[in-house]
């Protein structure tokens, strides 16, 4: 396979990775929502929270740019849950919180008024983007005889249901750990972030492929790893997915017993006809004259982008090959071979 490592690697970093500033804005904003909501039910008299925790592609890094900046940052709230109970002394409903939270952040600062969802309360902002406000309430166990406490969430969504947002978190960081052959952010992770590119590449996908965190799972477990090959990486990742498709439709969530999708919504068929249509494109990296010119072009078509052909041939500061510098192999050997 033509070596376009460096390219698509520098594309992942320039084009699809979320910048330090985006990522600063995004975060002083869900503070300063954090804070209202905080104030908001300490002035009507309502619970206090007993914390925060950003959930989702935030949490897990891998957001991905978007031009519209049409980004979702979900930041769950947490409440005791012998703490939600009504004026007449009854437990509140699932539907009764959202509304508790909802009129909590209510701001005269907003030009769309947040608004209760089935999940979430959501917080318009100007730039584009939004932050979903989910509500969790803890359950508490004590342990006879250790008298040692031990909790667990459930969802203030059509009903109150089992979920650990904070446990999906850790299963990712666990899991692009164990996948990625390198250190620090780790080829899953980006892997991850280059399919999520791929399925909002067209205007015409919007909302007909799986969720970005079904993606995710199932990336997991179709991942095929290439130290310093991004390419290669991503290729055969985008193969594996579009051939289990074809056989499992279904994407169970990787920490409580549910499924992430309905198989039969036709999201994962129309993701698995769009790879097959656009991997067809990328067959030219395994021409024996293939040149730098038409591995550029090809990116560019499975992308529907020009970025790639903007890009020079690797100089000879590159490595011989053409490849990016090496990252650190986390068995602790340093660069080895690159795979052809």
């Amino acid at each position: 396979m033509f070596n376009s490592g460096a390219q698509v690697t520098s594309y992942h970093n320039t084009q699809v990775n979320l910048d330090s500033t985006s990522r600063k804005d995004m975060r002083k904003r869900r503070d300063a929502n954090r804070d209202r909501l905080r104030k908001g039910l300490s002035d009507a008299e309502k619970p206090k929270p007993v914390g925060s925790h950003t959930q989702g592609s935030y949490a897990m890094h891998t957001m991905v740019q978007d031009p519209d900046f049409d980004y979702d940052i979900d930041d769950g709230v947490y409440f005791k849950s012998e703490d939600l109970v009504g004026s007449q002394g009854g437990v509140m409903s699932a539907l009764a919180v959202r509304k508790m939270v909802c009129a909590a952040l209510q701001s005269d600062q907003f030009n769309d008024a947040p608004e209760v969802k089935t999940n979430c309360v959501r917080v318009y902002y100007n730039q584009g983007y939004h932050v979903d406000v989910p509500a969790y309430r803890r359950l508490e166990t004590v342990d006879d005889w250790t008298g040692k406490p031990t909790y667990s969430y459930e969802l203030a969504g059509s009903d109150w249901r089992k979920s650990d947002p904070k446990e999906v978190t850790n299963w990712f960081r666990k899991t692009n750990k164990e996948l990625s052959p390198d250190v620090g952010d780790g080829q899953f992770r980006r892997v991850v972030r280059l399919l999520k590119k791929f399925t909002r590449s067209r205007g015409s996908w919007k909302g007909r492929n799986p969720s970005g965190f079904a993606l995710t799972k199932v990336a997991s477990e179709v991942f095929v790893p290439r130290l310093n090959r991004d390419d290669i990486s991503l290729r055969e990742t985008a193969r594996a997915l579009a051939s289990r498709f074809v056989y499992n439709k279904t994407i169970d969530h990787p920490v409580i017993d549910e499924k992430l999708n309905e198989p039969v919504d036709g999201r994962c068929e129309h993701l698995r006809n769009r790879l097959d249509e656009n991997l067809k494109h990328l067959e030219v990296l395994d021409a024996y004259d293939c040149t730098h010119a038409d591995a550029m072009k090809a990116w560019d078509k499975f992308f529907n982008t020009d970025w790639f052909s903007d890009q020079p041939p690797p100089d000879d500061g590159d490595d011989d090959d053409g490849s990016p510098k090496s990252p650190v192999d986390k068995r602790g050997r340093g660069a080895f071979a690159w795979a052809k």
